[in-house]
């Protein structure tokens, strides 16, 4: 019996190892092709140790750019696609908080009808409403702006229905609580709701800010001028039709550079949002 859990141990990880490998290659062969010149990854001449550009090529990604659709350093498209991702997680945990304490807690005619409603949106995503979404935000002259950016994608129905099956499982003695004590439900909800709902809340952060970070459509739309354009768009810009007038080299390090934000946000908070997914018991 042990041997049979020791073999099951070692084809585990035998499987582990193996999916980790196929998953990380292509991310070293993009480090290790933004380490060589241009000339090496066009001609197909490419070797898989790292090559002798390695500064050079993150020094021009960052603080220069490119010569091609986008001439707009790195750092500049991500910083906005950071204050975008961040605005588009704060802004849907927020309002998605306030929208579920107020379906679980309050009581007013067509509660429930409410909730279906926002639970409905969840078949309707941007590129369903991508027109009249466009045409409100440069009606309200909100192109190339971060408010233009973040402000149509904050709203979040799958944030909504979390929030709204956690406070489901708070005990109702706690409310009892908090009335017997005098607090009012702004204080009950952030006094008691919210220190209950941080794994909830770092969870939903962790999903919603790659979700931002990763937005192409929606940016693609909104934004016309380069200093406003986010990473993900830059990226694709970088790559033009003429395979040859690519630098490929500054390509693959800003890939490597936009994958840095959600990595480490991942690892950061992996611990809080492992928990908030799995955890049971509240």
């Amino acid at each position: 019996m042990v041997e049979n859990d020791r073999l099951g141990a070692w084809i585990a990880h035998v499987v582990l190892i193996i999916g980790i490998v196929i998953l990380a290659f292509p991310v070293y062969l993009a480090f290790v092709g933004s380490t060589h010149d241009a000339a090496t990854i066009s001609n197909g001449q490419m070797p898989l140790t790292p090559g002798p550009n390695l500064v050079a090529a993150y020094e021009k990604a960052l603080f220069t750019g490119t010569s091609g659709t986008t001439r707009e350093p790195v750092w500049t498209m991500m910083r906005n696609s950071l204050i975008m991702a961040l605005a588009i997680a704060v802004g849907k945990i927020a309002i998605s908080l306030l929208s579920a304490f107020a379906v679980v807690y309050f009581r007013f005619p067509f509660r429930q009808t409410a909730f279906w409603i926002i639970f409905v949106t969840l078949m309707l995503p941007v590129e369903v409403r991508i027109y009249p979404t466009y045409k409100i935000v440069s009606d309200l002259g909100m192109l190339n702006t971060y408010a233009g950016l973040t402000i149509p994608l904050i709203a979040s129905a799958t944030a909504t229905l979390l929030f709204r099956q956690f406070f489901m499982t708070v005990p109702d003695e706690l409310v009892e609580a908090s009335k017997i004590d005098g607090a009012g439900p702004m204080r009950f909800f952030v006094d008691t709701l919210l220190p209950l709902s941080v794994t909830s809340i770092a969870a939903m952060f962790v999903i919603q800010f790659i979700y931002g970070w990763n937005q192409y459509l929606w940016p693609l739309l909104i934004t016309t001028s380069d200093n406003m354009q986010t990473i993900v768009i830059g990226l694709r810009k970088m790559i033009v039709t003429q395979d040859a007038l690519t630098e490929w080299d500054v390509a693959m390090a800003t890939a490597i550079l936009a994958m840095l934000p959600p990595v480490a946000i991942v690892l950061l908070m992996q611990r809080f949002f492992v928990k908030g997914l799995v955890e049971t018991e509240k």
